[in-house]
């Protein structure tokens, strides 16, 4: 995976991808960025650009599964994910976007962007491992929880209602493009769609299953 800005978002969000256990890359332009990590850290440090084709492939774009761009600002974001989804065919990707009007022009035209006013580490998180499964609530005896989970590129074009199950999987809605939706059974996927997902614990790795399947 790789990060681009080395700011307190950027810093945050590599020390908790490496903690799962993912190879991290990140990449700044002035290297005293670089203190905001721990002197431990693992991962690759390059100093450059994110919108620079040989920073990239120094940071391992031929490769990378994953790219965040959360420099401080806009246009550098959208053009190196721009960059890495076109040019490396990185699969999942997320720009960080201050003006919140710009980023969900950006989400219309399949750019995934979380703008700063809204902006949590989680959420990017999210889009960098879109096979995980975010657990929002869950009832006193653990066994029902309210999940948030992004949809698969896969199941783009499919009806969102063959994911549920009456006794253990409830789709409750979607956010698209920046937008909830309540009328989620009736909708067909489309990529970037977020499911928010009542389940059971029984239902939630047959959920799984279904993503995973296409």
């Amino acid at each position: 995976m790789i990060v681009v800005g080395c700011g307190r978002v950027g810093s945050g969000l590599a020390q908790s991808l490496t903690r799962e256990g993912h190879t991290v890359a990140i990449i700044d332009r002035r290297g005293a960025a670089f203190r905001r990590l721990p002197e431990e850290w693992v991962g690759d440090r390059i100093v450059g650009s994110g919108f620079d084709r040989d920073d990239l492939e120094r940071a391992g774009a031929k490769d990378a599964d994953a790219l965040a761009a959360v420099t401080s600002g806009d246009n550098t974001n959208i053009l190196t994910v721009r960059i890495a989804r076109e040019h490396f065919n990185i699969p999942n990707v997320v720009a960080r976007i201050y003006d919140p009007r710009r980023a969900e022009i950006y989400q219309r035209l399949g750019i995934p962007t979380v703008a700063t006013v809204t902006w949590t580490i989680d959420q990017v998180h999210r889009r960098l491992v879109p096979d995980m499964m975010t657990g929002e609530w869950s009832d006193a005896t653990g066994r029902l929880s309210l999940v948030d989970r992004s949809l698969p590129g896969r199941w783009a074009g499919r009806k969102l209602s063959e994911l549920e199950e009456p006794a253990d999987i409830r789709l409750v809605a979607v956010t698209r493009a920046g937008e909830p939706r309540l009328d989620a059974g009736e909708l067909v996927g489309q990529e970037g769609d977020i499911l928010h997902v009542a389940i059971t614990s029984e239902g939630a790795v047959r959920l799984a299953d279904k993503l995973q399947e296409g």
